[in-house]
């Protein structure tokens, strides 16, 4: 037929033929609606007069036999509807070719499509991964440099949590590495706190870990001790924990089962650090206990070959000392046993498996060690000085040591006083460690009533932290601020650090970074104004020269000449007070600013002893000396005579706040015109009142 203006041609009729068969067909074959339907008006049910009570107006259809039906949402499904208006089983997708294409339509929809990404779900998944590899590989390095980059350091709980509950239903191995892995972590990566509220999430949740674990009171509760002897959670953890969980949960059964079953019984620690088969590396504890089996083993059979083969076998050459120190403390605990100790040293020495200045070091040890084994073996001391002529005569010991060991006699002494003294005071620094308790101790050590001792209690203190985690060397460092200001003299700590600086290199055989932990604690002494930079020289002329010590001393000094080496020193182990320091800035600025506004005079002081900080009230002068250029309140120095007089601020913190000041003039004069005139009427009123030192007014000239 031939197309004629407003005709359709043949070709045209054939396809509205096939589109009306085909909309026959689903309009039979399915209830669905059709693009043709769209402009179909639904009448209301009511007439027009409204919805039916009860019923929303697009929820209600009419059925063939008139009654109000009601339907699902949005008008989709049910008997007797068309489904919903847009519904097609044709994919819909857009044609650029389209004259109505909208190119603004296809990101719309990439935005509308794309999932909403939720920052914790990133995390968990995340954490999965990181501990399933730890798992595999047993890498603490690899794990914590993987969490530490992870970054959402306030999600750190949830890895606690995620960590044990996942360990809970594996093997013990897997048990053992997240509690190694746990300790590894605490306070480097994650905080205290985070752990704490880790095993908080635990207890709640232990009444659905039950579903799956059957024995999940026992193993959680085997992890909260464990978490304890490991000193990354309090012991008050399990009574506060008590309060606030319901008696008849899960999580209440758990602290009763770690209470009773685990840290009650005798020797607990060393029970419930095997209980999973101990640690999953070689440690240095394990080593010793390994030598310790060794030797014990070797003086029951005699037999010196295969002692030195299971010697050779530990791999560890570097620790040979500690094969000599254990083998004369077994000699001198049994008799019996002397001559065996001293074949098999001749031999490992003859060998080469153990060398001489291994030999030598393993002497030192004991010698050094004497007056605290005399407190188990009253003849100590005579029964090694009868061996050291042995071990020279056999030619496995140096001639020079016979001279060190004289020296060691002469300095050492048969004090029963002094022995009991070191006994008590590591029961105090223990107790302190896991107390936090600074009057508590001072009033410990008023008790024992000997002053002359106190250089000793100093080394104790710091080589007890030396092995232990920064909370514990942060412990100490707040601790020696506190000890200055009440109970020790400057000369007190000279003498302890001298005495520490001695023993470096033995302390070093124990605890490899030694020499550089030393160095903080003893830059730290002089940033919290315990020590005076002079008095680094002074202990570092009375050490031999080119020793470790005076290398440490050194080191020290590097620290206290960096830049901002104050703030850095103050953080080197957490904070003062477990504080950061920008925190603290914060508090003494708003005391300031209350006080300068009206406030009481008793109250600043009582608010900046709240602090606990007296090694950084130097903050607290500086601020204040600002504040009153600023603010031109010169009633803000009322404040720092009344903290110099009633001793809460020292001299040399007041010193040192000053100094300060004086520092930053230059820049303080670009805001404060005439700063130097102001800073120039406080010193002269600090010098008056003897608040500052005199070489402060010389240096100032």
């Amino acid at each position: 037929m031939a197309s004629d203006e407003g005709m359709l041609t043949d070709g045209q009729w054939k396809k509205l033929e096939v589109a009306t068969l085909k909309n026959a067909e689903n309009l039979s074959s399915s209830p669905k609606s059709h693009p043709l339907f769209a402009d179909l008006n639904i009448k209301s049910p009511t007439g027009g007069k409204g919805p039916v009570a009860g019923f929303p107006f697009r929820h209600v259809r009419r059925s063939h036999s008139g009654k109000h039906i009601r339907v699902k949402k949005e008008g989709a499904g049910g008997k007797g509807t068309w489904g919903k208006l847009l519904d097609t089983d044709v994919d819909c997708f857009l044609d650029k070719n389209d004259p109505n294409y909208d190119s603004g339509e296809g990101a719309y929809d990439e935005l509308v499509d794309s999932p909403v990404s939720d920052p914790l779900d990133d995390y968990k998944k995340a954490v999965v991964s990181i501990i399933e590899e730890y798992f595999t590989t047993g890498d603490v390095k690899v794990a914590a440099s993987d969490l530490r980059e992870l970054g959402s350091s306030e999600y750190h709980p949830y890895f606690t949590k995620r960590l044990v509950s996942m360990a809970m239903d594996r093997h013990d191995k897997e048990k053992e590495m997240a509690s190694v892995l746990l300790s590894a972590l605490y306070a480097d990566v994650i905080l205290p706190d985070q752990i704490r509220d880790g095993f908080i999430r635990l207890l709640r949740s232990v009444d659905d870990l039950a579903v799956d674990i059957p024995d999940a009171v026992n193993v959680l509760a085997l992890f909260i001790a464990r978490a304890i002897v490991d000193e990354i959670l309090p012991p008050v953890f399990l009574a506060r924990s008590k309060k606030n969980l319901p008696e008849s949960s899960k999580g209440f059964q758990v602290i009763v089962t770690a209470e009773k079953s685990y840290l009650s019984a005798p020797h607990h620690a060393e029970l419930v650090e095997r209980k999973w088969g101990g640690s999953t590396h070689t440690t240095v504890e394990e080593t010793k206990k390994k030598i310790s089996e060794i030797l014990k083993e070797y003086v029951e059979n005699g037999d010196t070959y295969e002692a030195c083969r299971c010697i050779r076998e530990l791999g560890v050459t570097f620790f040979h000392h500690e094969v000599v120190k254990r083998a004369l403390v077994l000699a001198m605990e049994s008799q019996a046993a002397e001559p065996l100790i001293l074949r098999l040293l001749n031999e490992a020495a003859e060998e080469g498996l153990i060398s001489s200045s291994q030999m030598v070091k393993g002497f030192n040890r004991v010698a050094e060690s004497l007056d605290d084994l005399a407190l188990d073996i009253p003849s100590a001391r005579k029964l090694f000085d009868s061996i050291v002529p042995k071990a020279i005569s056999g030619g496995w010991l140096d001639d020079s040591f016979k001279v060190n060991s004289d020296q060691d006699v002469g300095k050492s002494t048969q004090d029963e006083k002094l022995r009991q003294y070191k006994k008590d005071t590591v029961n105090i620094i223990q107790e302190y460690f896991l107390s936090d308790d600074i009057p508590e101790l001072i009033r410990s050590l008023e008790d024992l009533a000997t002053p002359e001792y106190n250089p000793v209690f100093l080394k104790k203190l710091i080589t007890l932290a030396l092995d232990k985690k920064n909370r514990e060397k942060e412990m100490a460092s707040v601790l020696l601020s506190s000890l200055h200001m009440e109970l020790f003299s400057t000369e007190d700590f000279i003498n302890g650090f001298i005495m520490l600086l001695e023993s470096a290199e033995d302390t070093a055989l124990d605890i490899m970074d030694a020499s550089n932990e030393l160095a903080l604690f003893l830059a730290r002494a002089v940033i919290d104004d315990v020590l005076a930079p002079l008095n680094l020289e002074e202990i570092s002329t009375k050490l031999p020269p080119k020793s470790t010590g005076t290398e440490t001393v050194r080191s020290a000094r590097s620290l206290i000449s960096a830049r901002h080496a104050g703030e850095r020193l103050l953080r080197s182990w957490g904070g003062g007070s477990g504080w950061i320091v920008e925190d603290a800035k914060d508090k003494i600025l708003k005391l300031l600013e209350e006080y300068e506004m009206g406030g009481v005079t008793s109250e600043a002081c009582q608010c900046i002893r709240d602090l606990g900080m007296p090694f950084f009230n130097h903050e607290v002068v500086k601020k204040a000396l600002v504040m009153a250029m600023e603010k031109k309140n010169d009633g803000l120095l009322n404040l720092l005579e009344e903290c110099f007089g009633e001793g809460l601020i020292t001299m040399n913190q007041m010193t040192k706040g000053f100094g300060r000041v004086k520092d930053s003039l230059d820049d303080l004069s670009l805001d404060i015109p005439n700063a130097k005139e102001k800073f120039e009427l406080y010193v002269g009123r600090a010098m008056d009142n003897g608040w500052i030192l005199p070489e402060f007014a010389i240096s100032d000239e």
